[in-house]
């Protein structure tokens, strides 16, 4: 049975704005990271500019409504954003759900994913799009 309060409205509209199959080109970095505890699978590409900011992601989901809607708001921000805002707002997320810290404001939507701190199983989902992301940075490194 879904809980209302965890998967409500805008969860759900966030979780439907993700584009199905999305993938770019040519990507500088590819990954695939999964949570043991739900198996939700997030796979991430990322394309740098030569600062170091993000100039394209791409995040295909395989994971329950709100890794999905973490997910998108992951894609509508992260361009031009570089990666230690993306660690650091992940890490900010983090804290929230653990009740250690508000949701980081500097993405609005985010909000919509705090009624999750009641469910520690959820976490890992929230948390995997920008696990993979970070993940598709390091795999980028390691392969120049």
């Amino acid at each position: 049975m879904m809980d209302s309060a965890l998967y409500n409205r805008d969860i759900l509209r966030l979780a439907s704005a993700l584009v199905v199959g999305d993938k770019l080109e040519s990507p500088h970095g590819t990954a695939e990271c999964r949570s043991p505890i739900c198996g939700s699978r997030i796979q991430a590409d990322l394309i740098l500019t030569d600062d170091g900011m993000v100039a394209a992601i791409a995040l295909r989901a395989n994971a329950c409504a709100l890794g999905q809607a973490s997910a998108a708001i992951l894609r509508s921000h992260a361009v031009g954003s570089d990666l230690s805002t993306i660690a650091d707002i992940r890490a900010g997320i983090e804290r929230a759900l653990k009740k250690a810290d508000e949701m980081p404001e500097c993405w609005p939507e985010l909000a919509v994913l705090t009624p999750a701190r009641e469910y520690p199983s959820r976490h890992a989902a929230i948390l995997l799009p920008y696990d993979a992301l970070l993940a598709a940075a390091v795999q980028m490194e390691q392969a120049s």
